[in-house]
């Protein structure tokens, strides 16, 4: 037969039982790297006493105080409430350990976590650098971007100028987007090509929504192709087609561009569907056709340079940005003879202006004229010798 236990024993047992339990198993248990919020309860030299809810009161030591300047600590009085962190649950003395300075980096970590999650960017100070990347402060947090999130430097790029190109952005603050975050190894890695993609594509769309046709802006030079320049907007590149860089005859845009070179352009086409942007150069600069008869008559005679020779004709260079054709019946040679074997690119040669047409910006040249007496008036010119300009390629 078993013995029950007198009910004193028995309420005793349960007692102990309990008083245990909280022993072992606190309701505000402590872990480490947890944000509490706590009251000030002592202040001295060695430290801050501050209860947290737990049993035992948690001490902030006075070398993570100091961290924190002394205008805080002069502010800090008994009974205020504290924001700490656990950094400690139960040292070797079976002190609880809390830090004040290690809260903003809790906090900062949270901050990382989330612009993770969100996709967000951000800006940080370059710091350092090393053979992988950069070194970036995240607030409180040392940050690293490896050299294949750097925006500029690509899989190409040399070792010695890889590390040039870093060196020189410290001190530099750059958008980076976070890529990784683990907190237990200290980890943050964060990506300036992300970000810098991220940002374009956003500029992209406000500038294919806002932009309209006529807008003046100022772009610079992004990259230099056969058949224009493209001109970075501030986050979209749009495209001066290479006839509408300049008034006069441009062959290459590198003639009259290079890469980097800060430029004034006017939109002058806007394709939302496909965003593109089209830009002129040109547009706001002076037309010289719009004054040419101001500065040439029928009759008169012109010099210059032979520009481009082509089977009906060759082109003389009047000034910078006016040139005048030469119709192939209008050279002063044998009539079955080829342009290409009187003229060469690059020859001086002197003809008398037979036609002039400022709406259709054409000028018309010759050479079998030049012996007429210039106080004459000029022969009315044919359909052969008022042959147009080809348009720029």
């Amino acid at each position: 037969m078993s013995v029950q236990p007198d009910p004193v024993t028995r309420q005793n047992e349960e007692d102990l039982d309990w008083t245990q339990l909280l022993d072992e198993y606190d309701y505000a248990r402590p872990q480490r790297g947890e944000l509490r919020e706590g009251l000030i309860m002592h202040i001295e030299e060695s430290g801050v006493l501050v209860s947290i809810g737990t049993k035992r009161e948690g001490v902030i030591p006075a070398q993570d105080l100091r961290q924190m300047g002394e205008d805080f600590i002069n502010s800090l009085k008994v009974g205020d409430t504290v924001q700490v962190y656990v950094q400690e649950p139960e040292n070797r003395d079976g002190d609880l350990i809390l830090s004040l300075s290690m809260v903003q980096v809790a906090k900062d970590w949270e901050v990382a976590e989330q612009l993770f999650h969100d996709g967000g960017i951000t800006r940080c100070k370059v710091i350092g650098f090393n053979k992988g990347g950069l070194l970036v402060q995240f607030n409180r947090i040392r940050g690293f971007v490896p050299s294949s999130q750097v925006a500029q430097l690509h899989g190409r790029t040399a070792a010695d100028e890889r590390q040039q190109a870093l060196q020189k952005m410290v001190n530099q603050e750059i958008p980076l987007k976070v890529i990784e975050v683990d907190r237990e190894r200290n980890r943050l890695v964060l990506s300036e090509r992300a970000a810098t993609q991220e940002w374009r594509k956003a500029q992209k769309h406000r500038l294919l929504t806002e932009l309209q046709p006529g807008d003046v802006l100022i772009g610079r030079v992004n990259q230099l192709t056969n058949f224009g320049a493209f001109i970075d907007l501030g986050g979209a590149d749009g495209l001066a087609h290479i006839s509408e860089l300049s008034w006069q005859r441009v062959n290459h845009p590198r003639e009259v561009l290079q890469p980097g070179q800060e430029v004034k352009v006017v939109v002058v086409e806007i394709d939302r569907e496909r965003e593109r942007i089209g830009l002129s150069i040109r547009q706001l600069q002076n037309n010289p056709w719009e004054t040419i008869d101001q500065r040439y008559t029928l009759g008169q005679l012109v010099t210059g340079p032979v520009t481009n020779v082509t089977p009906f004709g060759a082109f003389v260079q009047v000034e910078e940005a006016v040139e005048g054709l030469i119709h192939a019946s209008e050279l002063d040679a044998d009539p079955q003879a080829q342009p290409r074997d009187i003229l060469q690119p690059g020859q001086i040669v002197t003809a008398r202006v037979i036609s002039l047409d400022r709406q259709r910006q054409r000028m018309g040249l010759s050479l079998r004229r030049i012996g007429e007496n210039e106080n004459e008036p000029a022969p009315t010119p044919t359909d052969t010798g008022e042959a147009e300009q080809p348009a720029q390629a």
